[in-house]
């Protein structure tokens, strides 16, 4: 074999480690981005029409797909760790299609959610939603409600054909029963959703009136918003109470 054609092993290992450390060393400096700040761009927002803004700008970018994906880093989750002052609470359906925490373009820390059926409630989903707001100063509600609900749908049947859901979801379509009534007095061309935006009108009147949060509400330290997400396109609409 003519050997002096043909480079040694050694040659070509000693040449293979070379480009092997320049690669690596260019994947260092490429990666090594530095962690998002711990904290949100702006400071919690402390008035119910600031943590409106919030939300709402949000939605805007959850919408655009231009999203900022804040509070989502191992810094936020320190910071967080000991203490949390959540800026909003949100109250909305289980569906799997409507996590108020993407559509918000929010992160860690940021909101109290509590999820149920058509958005359920009772008295330890009532007590959950008044937490922020009793313990922590959390200046907004949100009551959020979505197109094409399953659970209200399957209420919607049971209750107008009298037929009780199959174990503990019949306690859903009683908790919505106020809704039905309201909707079957509005008419119009599709009643579960009439129903399913009944059911947030509803829930979110009566938050606002209870006895432990009508004070805030009347001292202007909370709002309580009743709101309406859009599987199609994204957008979440105001139906009632939204902060001036």
């Amino acid at each position: 074999m003519d050997r002096a054609g043909h480079p040694d092993r050694r040659t070509l290992l000693a040449g293979g480690l070379v480009v092997a450390s320049v690669a690596l060393a260019g994947c260092s400096s490429t990666s090594a981005t530095p962690l998002a700040t711990s904290t949100s761009p702006d400071a919690r927002p402390a008035t119910p029409a600031a943590a409106f803004t919030r939300l709402m700008d949000g939605n805007k970018r959850w919408v655009s797909g231009d999203l900022q994906h804040p509070d989502r880093d191992p810094n936020r989750r320190q910071f967080v760790a000991q203490k949390q002052e959540p800026f909003g609470a949100i109250l909305s359906c289980i569906d799997s299609r409507v996590p108020p925490e993407l559509l918000f373009d929010t992160g860690l820390g940021d909101l109290y959610v509590m999820r149920t059926g058509g958005e359920a409630v009772g008295p330890v989903v009532t007590g959950s939603v008044e937490y922020g707001p009793m313990t922590s100063g959390t200046p907004l509600i949100v009551v959020l409600g979505h197109q094409r609900c399953g659970a209200v749908e399957a209420a919607y049947n049971s209750i107008r054909d009298g037929k009780p859901l199959p174990g503990n979801l019949e306690a859903i379509a009683k908790a919505l029963r106020p809704a039905y009534a309201q909707a079957v007095r509005e008419g119009g061309a599709d009643p579960v959703e009439s129903m399913a935006r009944a059911q947030v009108k509803l829930t979110a009147a009566d938050l606002r009136s209870n006895q432990d949060l009508a004070p805030l509400v009347r001292q202007g330290a909370l709002a309580v918003v009743g709101a309406y997400y859009s599987l199609d396109t994204g957008k979440v609409e105001v139906l009632a109470g939204a902060p001036s």
